[in-house]
């Protein structure tokens, strides 16, 4: 049996639930890269502070940081700490509960069209997101 793979990647904003996301084949610094000038291209008059976990690609000194993006690293062992981890725990949940796919094709078109959904669910990711003390940590 072969084994495929395919790899969602997500920045969200807490304070109003506005949620990025690309599927990608592979999580490395080239896929990081693509992810990171398409969040910057999105939202190109923000400042985006985005978080990243300890993951090689997250921190590679390869990856070109768009000049409206600072990337702060989380400390180890510490994926709580990160919203977009809260929204991973709520598409397993809601979307991904119980289900087989035929095809990797199939999951991915499931896959698309749930984060999809999400992402036009401003409403939604906010509850999931929106800690008291990010938004604390946000207005001070």
């Amino acid at each position: 049996m072969t084994q495929e793979y395919t790899y969602a990647y997500a920045a969200v904003s807490p304070a109003d639930g506005i949620l990025d996301t690309l599927i990608l084949p592979h999580v490395n610094t080239v896929c990081m890269q693509i992810f990171l000038d398409e969040v910057a291209t999105r939202h190109p008059e923000d400042r985006i502070v985005m978080i990243t976990d300890g993951a090689g690609w997250h921190n590679s000194e390869s990856l070109l940081i768009p000049e409206n993006m600072r990337l702060v690293k989380l400390p180890p062992y510490a994926p709580e700490l990160n919203p977009v981890e809260h929204i991973w725990d709520d598409l397993r949940e809601k979307s991904f509960h119980n289900r087989v796919f035929s095809s990797i094709e199939a999951l991915e078109q499931h896959l698309s069209s749930s984060l999809r959904e999400m992402e036009l669910d401003n409403q939604r990711v906010h509850s999931i997101t929106a800690w008291p003390w990010i938004i604390n940590a946000l207005l001070n």
